[in-house]
C-alpha cells in the first residue's frame, strides 16, 4: 500500500504521551528545555501526569504505576523529533546552561538542518532541529 499526501487519514495533530519514571524529575528536564506545564493530572492529591507545552508541539507525561516492573526500559527504539525555526544553537546552550547533558552537540544534517539530540530522565531519546 503506497500513501501519497491525500491518504485516508488526514490527522491535525499527534501528541506523544511518554510513561516516566519520575514525573517530578521529567517535568523539570522538560522545563529545562524549554516547555510550560499546560494542564496536570491529580488523584487524590497526587499528581499523576502533566501536558506540556512548547509552541504548537504537545507532549504528555504520566507518572509510571510500575505495574510492569521497576526494571522496564523506556524509550528503547523511539526517538522524538522536535522541530523549530529559533536559533538552534542558542536553544542548545540555553540547554547546557540549565544543567542539561547532550548527547549530541549541535551539528550541520545530512539533510541541512542544525540538530542536538538529549535524552530525558526515563531514557526517552529527543532530537531538536531547525526548520526552514
Amino acid at each position: 500500500m503506497t500513501t501519497t499526501a491525500t491518504s485516508y487519514l488526514q490527522a491535525t495533530s499527534l501528541v506523544p504521551s511518554l510513561t516516566v519514571d519520575d514525573l517530578q524529575r521529567s517535568i523539570t528536564f522538560y522545563e529545562k528545555l524549554g516547555f510550560i506545564v499546560e494542564e496536570r493530572w491529580e488523584d487524590e492529591g497526587v499528581l499523576r501526569g502533566v501536558m506540556l507545552q512548547a509552541g504548537e508541539f504537545r507532549l504528555g507525561l504520566a507518572q509510571d504505576d510500575w505495574q510492569k516492573g521497576r526494571d522496564r526500559r523506556k524509550g528503547v527504539g523511539m526517538r522524538i523529533y522536535i522541530g523549530t525555526t529559533q536559533d538552534v544553537d542558542a536553544l542548545a546552550a540555553r540547554a547546557k546552561e540549565s544543567g542539561l547533558t547532550l548527547e549530541a552537540d549541535v551539528h550541520d544534517t545530512p539533510w541541512g538542518s542544525r540538530a542536538f539530540e538529549l535524552n530525558d530522565p526515563s531514557g526517552f531519546k529527543l532530537t531538536l532541529s531547525s526548520e526552514p
